[in-house]
């Protein structure tokens, strides 16, 4: 995945903080005189990853680029309780409007990154790679892919543009095709996208040999066993990269990873990934 722009860091921010602040944030605005200055800190609250960072300060400098900010972290980095991530000064007004927009930000891809460090360690050795997948928030895929990638994890497609994933109701749709569906399926992918991979989703061994022999690039092991997904490794025979899918959690990914797949693609890191805690303190 291409590093994330300034351009859509703002977007992202912008939208954010117009749905949190609306025609202005009327407690700060009430309270706070203008000419207030704040020093503050985010502060990590519990063990994390970070990722996000560049986030939370953009959503401070949209308020004012009057605001200082001094990075204590990296994204990528573990941090422990206590912490700092960022030190922040300036007008007392845009930190405190920006604050809960820059933490809701830095939280939700902390807690993605995190999660996914976690997988990355329980197939450490086994030469498995973490993949995120499509379930992500609406408006959020590139940040929270990006997530991922500070979590040590990789990037499976970024949509249905970058890669063709022919998966079972596509299968559906070509059943009465010969000599198999998989096989017209792949066929016609080489055609219309010849720079493009083509995946093969597969339920069954005799799927994966059909799409073995179609010359696909890779082939996804849908919900299969741990028995299943060895004859499935050893069925392909390196022809193809295999993929496995369905039922992949903590207690469960090492062993899976153990069968020899090459990749392992997690939907938890982005559709359930909870947002650490991380605080926003003030400074003496």
């Amino acid at each position: 995945m291409e590093p994330l722009s300034a351009d859509e860091i703002q977007r992202a921010v912008r939208g954010a903080l117009a749905e949190d602040v609306g025609g202005g944030d009327a407690t700060t605005l009430a309270t706070v005189p203008a000419e207030a200055v704040l020093a503050v800190a985010m502060v990590a609250r519990e063990p994390l990853v970070v990722a996000g960072l560049a986030v939370a300060e953009a959503a401070f400098h949209e308020l004012s680029p009057a605001v200082q900010i001094k990075r204590r972290a990296q994204d990528g980095v573990t941090l422990h309780p206590g912490d700092r991530l960022l030190e922040i000064h300036g007008p007392a007004r845009a930190i405190l409007t920006a604050e809960r927009v820059a933490l809701n930000f830095v939280q939700r891809l902390s807690g993605i990154a995190t999660l996914t460090a976690q997988f990355v360690d329980a197939v450490r050795g086994t030469g498995a790679q973490i993949l995120d997948t499509r379930k992500t928030t609406p408006g959020l895929r590139r940040l929270e892919k990006f997530a991922v990638m500070c979590g040590g994890g990789r990037n499976h497609r970024l949509g249905l543009f970058d890669q063709v994933l022919i998966k079972d109701n596509h299968l559906a749709a070509l059943r009465e095709e010969k000599p198999s569906a998989i096989a017209a399926a792949v066929k016609r992918a080489r055609e219309h996208y010849p720079q493009l991979k083509v995946e093969v989703e597969a339920d069954t061994l005799e799927q994966v040999r059909q799409a073995a022999d179609a010359g696909a690039d890779i082939i996804l092991l849908d919900n299969m066993t741990a028995k299943q997904l060895r004859e499935a490794v050893e069925l392909v025979a390196g022809r193809a990269k295999t993929e496995a899918s369905g039922g992949v959690n903590l207690n469960t990914v090492r062993a899976i990873a153990e069968t020899g797949v090459d990749f392992i693609s997690v939907g938890a890191l982005t559709h359930s990934a909870r947002a650490v805690d991380i605080g926003l303190d003030f400074d003496n």
